[in-house]
This record gives C-alpha cells, structure tokens and sequence, in this order.
C-alpha cells in the first residue's frame, strides 16, 4: 500500500499543505520543532484514528482554529481510498470514500502503518506501560475488533475503580462486585487470546531477524507476562472460569487497594537474549538491536496478515543506530515498503539512497520540495 497524497489544514503548527509522495522514500529534512514529527503524526491518525503522542484531539487543531482536517489518498493492492478525519473540539469525524462512519473500527485498519521513534528503543528498559500500548496500537490496526474490546475493557475497570474508591471503608455491595468482574472477564479473554496469537507470530519473525543482525550469535525469545492465571489453550468459556475465579480469590486486596489488580492491564513483556533476560543483562546495543528487530518483524507481520506491506514511519530514529542498525533497517525496506523519515541531516545516507527518494524541507511549517542528483 502507498500513501499518494497527503492534505493536511489546520493541524498543529501546519495552516495548510497539500503533498505527493515518493512510492519508496521520502526525507522530511529540518532542524528540531520545524514540525517534522507533526507530519507523521498525521499519518499516523489516518491508520488508527488517534495521535501516538497525546490522547486530547484538541491537542491536534491549529491553536487559534476551531477545527482541522486530515486527507490521505491511498493506493491499495485492489484499489485506491480517501480517508478523512475531521477535529473539532467536541471530537472526530472519520470517513472512508466520502462516507462517514460511525464507528472507528470501521475506519482503522484501511491503512496499515509501523513507527518507529527513539523511544521505541526503550521498550525493552521502558515501562511495561509502554510495552503494552506497543502491542495494543499493533494488533488493534491488524484487527479492530480488538480495539473494540479493548475500549471496553478500559470502561469497565474505570467504573470498577470508582466503585471500589467510592466503597473505601464502607459495607461493599459484593453482588455489585460480582458483576463488575463478570464483565472484565468476558472482554478480558479476546483480549488476552489476541495478545498471544499475535506475540508468537512476532517472536518468529524478530528471532529470525534478530540472528540476521548478529550473524547467528543472538537468539531472540519473548515471554507474555501475566498477572492472572490464564491458559490460552483453554475454551473462551474455561478461561473466563479461570479469570473470574482468581478475581474472587484477590477480592479482598481489591478493596483494600481499592483498584483492579489484575488483568490485560497489569500485563508485561519480557525479551531474552540467549535466554538470559535483555531487560536486566542486555547490553544499551543488545536492548537497541532487540527493539529493531522487533519494529521489522512488524512489517513482515503485517504483510502476512493483511496481505501487502504497510508504511514505515521513521521519526528522528536513524541517529540513534549506528551504521551497521542503518544499514540493517534501511536494506530490509527499500523498495518494499513505503518509508517517511525525518531527520536533521542527512549525512548517513549515501548518494544513492537519496536519488531514489523525495526529500522536503521543513521550516516553521512551510514544506518546500528538492530532489538531489
């Protein structure tokens, strides 16, 4: 899939701009705060509907606007798309071909994209927070539904929440408990079955890359860490009896806590080298190196399950790796994968590599566009 065109109003510190795309790479070169990230965030919001920075769309409109609007033009294996995304201060309006729809689900997943951005390279040392939207925002382009499940999840575990704060202390209306479990259990299974389908097709695909990069010295392993007893193996309704099982037996530290204790959102990732944990033993180059692999086995993970290759986005990364990461990143990608880059120079990148790419500068949020002989 390509991104042909790209329009963009009101949107951050961008009045307007109207831009085509290379079908390989494209360099948006410029000093720091010209507004080069606020593109691929653009970009971004066309595949799941929401920024990768903040969670307040208004955030997004031109300071002094009331409104802004995104446009990308699409090229797919069977056809071409325009989709739309329209901010206002009271929310979003998303549409596909001219047709708003309702639903978000509906619109994520037309455009399938993969960023990377330095702190994706602290997602081995990062927070388990950070690992988890890792996995969320990927699966969740490759299957709405799942996104789906996951609003819900979320919903559910704010108002248990809130009623255990507000039950602090006082008699506990258990039956009222028993139904805020229920509920957790039911979207939390889906959740988690999803999570480990997902993982062990990305394991296959970053060990086998992981090894390419440390010319078969290094073995690349993840472990799913949960916070509940579950077994994907079992039916959706055993695990639910699992799940729901295990939160009567922690109710009572629940309401001392008064907060969810466990659950898709207690949940972690774990990276070993060789067997040996990354996290705690791993070199900064071993911790980098599994983060790349892990951001190519994306796309090849895409590829698989969507059927063509999603955008790459490269916010500011490439000096962050050294050259031999570069060459690694860069050979994997050309002329497979649409690739948008941004960068404050570009002296790593050889002559060639620039002939066959588009590169625009970025000042203040003006774009002008130059090619390179």
């Amino acid at each position: 899939m390509f991104l042909n065109r790209l329009q963009v109003q009101q949107y951050r510190n961008y009045n307007h701009i109207d831009l085509s795309f290379h079908s390989s790479l494209n360099i948006f070169l410029g000093k720091n705060a010209q507004g080069k990230t606020n593109l691929l965030e653009s970009i971004y919001l066309l595949s799941l509907g929401k920024s990768h920075r903040t969670y307040k769309d208004k955030e997004l409109i031109q300071w002094d606007k009331e409104t802004s609007n995104i446009k990308g033009f699409i090229e797919k294996k069977y056809g071409k798309l325009q989709l739309d995304i329209l901010l206002t201060g009271k929310g979003k309006k998303v549409s596909l071909n001219g047709i708003e729809k309702k639903r978000l689900s509906e619109f994520i997943g037309n455009l399938n994209v993969v960023m990377f951005a330095p702190e994706d390279l602290t997602i081995v040392k990062g927070t388990p927070q950070i690992r988890r939207k890792f996995l969320d925002m990927e699966i969740g382009q490759i299957h709405p539904i799942y996104i789906h499940h996951l609003s819900n999840f979320n919903k559910i575990v704010h108002q248990k929440n809130q009623f255990l704060k507000n039950s602090f202390g006082k008699s506990i209306n258990h039956a009222l408990m028993d139904i805020w479990n229920q509920q957790l259990v039911s979207v939390a299974v889906p959740i988690l079955k999803k999570r480990l389908f997902f993982l062990k097709k990305l394991e296959t695909y970053a060990n086998d890359i992981h090894q390419k990069i440390t010319h078969g010295k290094e073995s690349l392993s993840i472990k799913y860490v949960h916070s509940t007893p579950f077994q994907h193996e079992l039916s959706d309704d055993e695990a639910q009896e699992v799940l729901l099982r295990e939160f009567n037996a922690i109710k009572q530290r629940e309401m001392l806590r008064a907060t969810t204790l466990i659950g898709p959102h207690r949940d972690d990732l774990q990276f070993f080298i060789n067997d040996i944990n990354a996290q705690v033993y791993g070199s900064q180059g071993q911790q980098r190196t599994v983060a790349l692999s892990i951001k190519l086995a994306e796309i090849e993970l895409v590829k698989e399950e969507v059927g063509e290759y999603p955008l790459l986005l490269l916010d500011d990364v490439l000096s962050e790796l050294d050259d031999e990461r570069q060459t690694q990143l860069l050979s994997t990608i050309q002329e497979r994968v649409q690739t948008f880059v941004t960068t404050t120079n570009i002296e790593g990148l050889n002559k060639s590599t620039r002939e066959l790419s588009d590169i625009f500068f970025v000042n203040n949020g003006k774009i002008s566009k130059n090619a390179f002989g």
